[in-house]
């Protein structure tokens, strides 16, 4: 879905939508039994560290970016570390291990690109996830998403937030884009990841204020330093699409249309020829995501050129300190394993 535009609108900016009055009664419901279940919920312990990469709004923020760079990290230090997700978009509900015949209509898109890092499995219950990947072998498990499942015990929990939209109108689905109460949701998180457009971006005081007495890692997401050149026709089905964009326009891009899907947007043959012919009307070259282009037809990707990113931390120090007694429980001595990373 796309996020409509009155989940960013707060009070005292301008006078609250009506839609999102009507729909306050609706939100308490969904936030009680958000808060029921987590509370209620009997979490398996699977014996093995647990990292989880959540976040608290509906919404692209970046957690994927920042799960591979865990799964490649502890990789490279010899652990044995698997990716678990739900496969969202996906066929599969699991729990399978991702294999090379897997395409995004089977394990979902998110799956596909964690396993270029480390194995990867896909299972719609956390827990049960959880026990397949122990019994493979697993030594540590970091989870894509899930900040809001109970089902699955967790060592350390990271929340990925976007510093420009930050937690939006501050109100639950559907008035606002929170998954759950703000407050009981950054109460259970260990540190909160704050994905900036570039470096040094300044964050409103308002957020600012939201994350007060949080332990706050700055990161953003590296991109190439130039643009392709050239005319570009971007498109993309993502959480927030203008981040793309916008990026783009950042290193120089020369964009000619921007096209915009839903989130995790299954490219249909029909998709695939509007692309084609309004690429050829323009003369422009199509460019997109890594999340999106491994959405496409294997066919048609030769056509289309990838803008990849990878998250960069600001404040590695403390990421590494939070790792830790994850990496202790492990064996690794952690000397050698901070050489390695």
């Amino acid at each position: 879905m796309r996020a409509p535009e009155f989940w960013n609108i707060r009070d005292g900016r301008e006078s609250a939508p009506a839609i999102r009055t009507l729909l306050k009664p609706i939100s308490w419901v969904y936030g009680w039994a958000s808060a029921r279940r987590i509370k209620t919920t009997q979490s398996y312990n699977s014996g093995i560290p647990v990292i989880c990469v959540g976040n608290i709004t509906l919404g692209g923020t970046g957690k994927t970016p920042v799960a591979a760079y865990l799964l490649h990290s502890l990789r490279r230090m010899g652990i044995n570390v698997v990716g678990l997700s739900r496969g969202y978009g996906g066929t599969e509900k699991g729990p399978i291990p991702v294999q090379r015949h897997h395409t995004a209509v089977n394990v979902g898109d998110e799956p596909l690109l964690l396993a270029r890092n480390a194995p990867v499995w896909v299972s719609a219950g956390r827990d049960d996830g959880a026990r397949a990947a122990v019994s493979y072998g697993a030594e540590v498990i970091v989870m894509d998403d899930g900040h809001q499942n109970p089902s699955l015990q967790k060592d350390l929990s990271l929340i990925v937030v976007d510093a420009e939209v930050g937690f939006g109108n501050g109100c639950v689905f559907p008035a606002g884009p929170l998954r759950e109460k703000l407050s009981a949701s950054l109460e259970r998180a260990d540190a909160v990841i704050l994905m900036k457009p570039e470096p040094g971006y300044e964050i409103n005081d308002h957020l600012a204020a939201q994350l007060k007495g949080q332990t706050v890692i700055p990161a953003y997401l590296k991109t190439p330093p130039q643009a392709p050149k050239g005319k570009l026709f971007a498109f993309a089905g993502i959480g927030r699409p203008n981040k793309f964009f916008d990026s783009l326009r950042r290193r120089g891009g020369k964009l000619v249309e921007a096209l915009s899907y839903s989130d995790h947007h299954p490219y249909n043959q029909q998709d695939i020829q509007r692309l084609q012919t309004l690429s050829k009307e323009y003369d422009a070259q199509l460019i997109t995501t890594e999340k999106d282009y491994i959405r496409l037809p294997k066919s048609f990707r030769k056509n289309v050129k990838v803008w990849p990113v990878m998250v960069q931390f600001e404040d590695e120090l403390t990421l590494r300190t939070l790792l830790h007694p994850i990496i202790k429980r492990t064996g690794v001595n952690l000397n050698k394993a901070a050489d390695k990373r």
